[in-house]
């Protein structure tokens, strides 16, 4: 049984550099073909494009994190120029969206602002072709959608998808991918969400190093995870597990072009 897998989206630069290594060190053991890993901002977007020169399984996404500070016009400058100097290196835009979690804390924060900061790495997701990797929830993802669509975007992640059904089934519709984290070996929400995701649209990912419970509890996120990720997804649509790791593959594959 092949076990292939890739990690579609993780955070790379943000581990120590210990445990960098030693993801890096236990990829091959753990079958992880590859890591999309995205950016927070700036410097972060120059680590990954550092770390991906190191290892080629290590897969390039620049982008600015929407839950934080809107970045300076130098720093979004920056940004965008690292893109369109290395827009054919890249394997995706991303980490972009809008700031849901810090609404809730920040309750007047300009959403529009947030927007005009998305569009434009919309804009050059249009311009290169390239795969976007969005942070998206709940009603968020409706604003998201419709942004996408006025600019023909085709190749769409929603990464850590959470939002109900009506805004999921406009997801589908459009052709957008989900991935799903190791919370869907524990967490009924996300298990009802991969039972209407379609395998052409669903990835794993471990959006590490962002920790999990239940079996996970109190250990490094590491891309290994996916595996119990896989075999909870078979089991949830009812397939065998060689079928399901074949078709998440397949997906992860076709989408991000490695």
């Amino acid at each position: 049984m092949s076990r292939r897998i890739i990690d579609a989206h993780i955070h790379l630069d943000m581990y120590e550099e210990e445990d960098q290594i030693q993801i890096l060190r236990e990829l091959d053991v753990n079958d992880v073909t590859a890591i999309v890993a995205v950016s927070n901002n700036f410097a972060s977007s120059v680590k990954q494009l550092e770390l991906s020169k190191i290892d080629r399984r290590v897969k390039p996404a620049i982008g600015y994190h929407p839950e934080q500070a809107l970045p300076s016009e130098i720093e979004l400058s920056e940004i965008l120029q690292l893109i369109d100097e290395h827009a054919s290196y890249l394997t995706a835009i991303g980490e972009v969206g809008l700031p849901y979690y810090l609404r809730q804390k920040q309750p007047n924060v300009d959403v529009a602002l947030y927007k005009n900061v998305l569009e434009l790495f919309v804009r050059k997701a249009a311009k290169y072709n390239l795969p976007i990797a969005l942070h998206a929830v709940y009603e968020d993802a409706a604003i998201v959608c419709e942004m996408l669509e006025q600019y023909s975007i085709s190749k769409a992640q929603f990464h850590w998808f959470k939002g109900d059904d009506i805004i999921l089934e406009q997801i589908i519709a459009n052709g957008y991918m989900i991935s799903v984290t190791p919370e869907v070996t524990y967490r009924e929400k996300i298990q009802h969400l991969v039972k209407q995701v379609p395998f052409t649209q669903l990835m794993v990912e471990t959006d590490g190093p962002w920790p999990f419970d239940h079996s996970f509890k109190d250990k490094l996120t590491h891309p290994s995870m996916m595996h119990e990720s896989i075999h909870s997804i078979a089991k949830i649509k009812g397939v065998t597990v060689d079928e399901a790791y074949r078709e998440i593959y397949k997906t992860t594959q076709r989408f991000f072009c490695i």
